[in-house]
This record gives structure tokens, sequence and C-alpha cells, in this order.
């Protein structure tokens, strides 16, 4: 049974009269993420906000993120350091390295002011940051070993710092919550999850597998002046390509679909099935018609495109940056087939949260 909000000196809500960055990030929220509004069960849909000052909030999360992956990667640097120096290119300039540290602290900013929580920003960690040391492992012949410590210091660091100054959405954290949720069932259904996770990797696979088959390795020779073996090209096997996209299935899985099936409709949607086209104006009609998607459809295309953007420039970023010997051209092209595969993943679901 639904409950008033109530407000509180713990929580905020987006009816707070006074205009704050934390009311605009729940603003935002309504297309990126959808657990501000209503009571659900025993679980307030209002997230507690943190005694630290707001405007304290998103640097210490910049800096704790960068300390805390500085701090791994100097522990780790005996197992990975090694084989990575030995394909990546010499980052020495402090216009480079102010340059990487801005674009982390945007990946970041996206993440906090688009209110996603750590679940949701560890998932797109992992599918922006992983396309570079996919390539690494199947073409540059690094140990799958380093490439996973590295991937899991991305991951580790970026959960860890949105979980100690966010709490997680009701969509990633569902105990106590009731039948009145919307979607529920669906969220929580095991099979469903391994389902929707198999299907987002099949069709990353399907998409490498299609690369590998026809143009990639032909352009790998041309843009890529430091690849060291492409027998994983003409060799690998769909079943293999699928295996390997499991944690890419579950990390678009849990960041795009999970938070779009647990829609709830938003004052747009209300006012939308009380449209009335004989006395609406041009420009309502014609908003109308354009933009009024279902709850669910707004947050999915809105993650999407953050997706998109995110991936695939990281991946050409980190690709052409960081690499030895790779064409600006060349990371286009391997940034292109992740994000198109990215794009297939989205239309999926939407489909599949429609049926």
């Amino acid at each position: 049974m639904q409950q008033t909000p109530t407000r509180s000196k713990k929580y905020t809500t987006v009816f707070s009269s006074t205009t704050t960055p934390d009311r605009l990030a729940v603003q935002s929220s309504l297309l990126f993420n959808s657990s501000e509004m209503d009571n659900y069960g025993s679980r307030p849909l209002v997230r507690p906000v943190s005694k630290l000052p707001t405007y304290l909030r998103f640097p210490l999360l910049v800096l704790l993120n960068l300390t805390l992956s500085t701090l791994l990667y100097s522990l780790a640097a005996d197992h990975i350091a090694g084989e990575l120096a030995g394909v990546s290119r010499s980052v020495n300039k402090w216009g480079e390295v102010i340059g990487l540290i801005a674009w982390r602290s945007i990946e970041l900013g996206c993440g906090w002011f688009f209110n996603f929580d750590g679940v949701d920003l560890g998932c797109l960690t992992l599918l922006s940051h992983l396309p570079p040391l996919y390539l690494l492992v199947v073409f540059y012949s690094i140990h799958p070993k380093t490439v996973f410590i590295s991937m899991c210091i991305d991951v580790f660091t970026t959960y860890i710092s949105f979980r100690l100054l966010r709490p997680l959405s009701l969509e990633h954290n569902t105990a106590g919550l009731d039948t009145t949720f919307p979607n529920l069932p669906i969220i929580e259904d095991v099979p469903l999850r391994l389902y929707t996770t198999l299907l987002a990797a099949g069709i990353y696979g399907v998409a490498f597998f299609s690369a590998f088959s026809t143009w990639l390795p032909v352009y790998l020779i041309t843009y890529f002046d430091g690849v060291r073996d492409l027998t994983f090209a003409h060799s690998a096997t769909l079943p293999l390509l699928i295996a390997s996209f499991i944690p890419v299935g579950y990390s678009a899985r849990e960041f795009l679909f999970t938070p779009s099936a647990g829609a709830r409709k938003d004052l747009g949607e209300i006012r939308k099935e009380a449209f009335n086209p004989e006395t609406a104006t041009f420009g309502q009609t014609l908003r109308h018609n354009l933009w009024f998607f279902p709850k669910r459809t707004k947050i999915l295309i809105a993650r999407t495109v953050t997706l998109i953007i995110i991936s695939t420039f990281n991946t050409w970023l980190q690709t052409y940056v960081t690499i030895e010997g790779v064409n600006a051209s060349g990371a286009v092209g391997w940034a292109g087939v992740w994000g198109l595969a990215a794009i297939v993943t989205s239309l999926t679901f939407w489909w599949v949260g429609n049926v």
C-alpha cells in the first residue's frame, strides 16, 4: 500500500522548496533513475542524504576514487606493470595526465549528477573500460590475469567510492519492498536475470563474431601497428565469444534493463494520460507526440545515450592515447563495434520490456 512521502532531517525529496545540487540531481534522475518518489512497503523511495556539505561530496568522490585507484595499482604493480609497459604509450606530459584525470572526473560526474548508484557506475565502468583491455588480451598477447586485475581495480574503486557516499537505488536493493513496487517480480526473477544476461552477452558475441569473420582483422593490421597475434580473430567460436562476454551481459542488464523495468509513472505520464488534443496547443501536441514515451522507455533511452557516449569515447581515448602504435582512426573502428553492440542490446531490452 502506498504511503505519502514524509520529510525529515534525514531525507530530501523533489518537493523541497530550496533548489540545491541534490534537488537538481533528483530531478535529473527522473530520466536516469526511478527511485525517488513514493513509498513501497517499509522502504521510503527517498535516499538518505549525507551529512557532508553539498559542495564537498563530488570533489570528495573524485579524490577518493583517484586515491584508491592509485593505491591499488601501486600494490598490483609487480603483477601487471611489466606486461602493460610493453604495449603502453608513454604518458609523461602534464597535459596528457591532466586530460586523463579530467576525463575520469567527467565519468564520475555523469554518474553523480545523473543520480546513479554504485552498481550503476560500476557496471558502466566495466562496459567502458573493458574494450581496450579486451583488445590487449586477444590481439596483444597480454595475460588475462593482468587484464582481470586492472578491470577489478577500476570497477571496485568506482563502486566503493559511490557506495560510501550514496546508498543503492531500490532497483538494486529490493529487500523489504512489497509487491506494489513496479515489476518487482521481473527485477527479482532469477531465470529472467540469467536470460537477459545471456541475451546481452549473445548480442556482443554475435557482433564480434561477425566483425572477426569479415573486416576487423584487416582493419587491425592497417591501423594497429603493435598487434602481435590475430589467431583469436580467426579461431574464436561463437560460444566462446558469448561466454567471454557474460560479465558484459550482466553489466548491460544492470545498467540498462533493471532501472527501466523498475520505472514508475511520473508527472509527465500522468499528464499524457489526461492529454486532450482538442484543447492542446501546437507546442503541447508536438511534445506529446515526440517525447511522451512511457517512463521505462525514457530511462532506457537516457541510459543508452549515456552508455554510448561514455563507452565509445573512453574506448577511443584509452586505445589511442595509452596503447602504442594505435592510429586514431583505428581506435574509432574498435570503439564503434562496442557502441553498435550496446545499441542493439538496448533495443533488445526495450523489446523484452514490452513483451
